[in-house]
């Protein structure tokens, strides 16, 4: 017999529990980039900084997804009321990081999670539900995209050098050249 997914909503209790989760979006994000991302680690709590706001906040919520009794997925999302006289006035929810155990990617956990923050985030007046992702995990954007996101905008960077690097290369810091 199989055990049937159940979802709920996290709380403090769960913290060393999302630290744990949350490891599968380090290895992810410090594969792609190591220059941003720290390293996956097995000292949960190094990362309870992290998550505690989405946790404790009144403005934010975190969900789990479990099997069995044991986690295999979070979300996090919270509202917010952007003010500015350039803007539109409404509530937007914001998703935080999803993450699903990979044995259970594509059995509809991601997009349950999804769904249930979307909800949330529409009794708590939100109007609009933004995310941001990074162009490596295109897991989590063909997940996005079948479930209605569409791309509204691009983030770009740039890496700049400190002055070692550019002394290195015989670059003065000044003129950068």
């Amino acid at each position: 017999m199989t055990n049937s997914i159940s979802y709920r909503r996290a709380t403090i209790d769960d913290t060393l529990t999302i630290c744990e989760l949350g490891q599968i979006l380090n290895a992810i994000h410090h594969l792609a980039r190591p220059d941003i991302y720290a390293d996956a680690t097995t000292e949960f709590a190094r990362d309870k900084p992290h998550w505690l706001p989405s946790l404790q906040e009144d403005d934010r919520v975190t969900f789990l997804a479990e099997l069995g009794g044991k986690a295999v997925g979070f979300i996090t999302v919270q509202v917010m009321q952007p003010i500015s006289p350039l803007l539109q006035p409404m509530v937007v929810g914001r998703i935080g990081s999803v993450a699903v155990s990979e044995q259970l990617r594509g059995r509809g956990v991601g997009s349950t999670l999804m769904k249930l923050a979307e909800e949330w985030a529409r009794k708590q007046g939100a109007t609009d539900i933004r995310l941001a992702v990074w162009v490596f995990n295109e897991q989590a954007v063909d997940l996005y995209r079948e479930l209605g996101y569409e791309i509204r905008a691009f983030e770009m960077g740039k890496r700049i050098p400190i002055a070692t690097d550019m002394a290195a290369n015989g670059l003065s810091e000044a003129t950068g050249a």
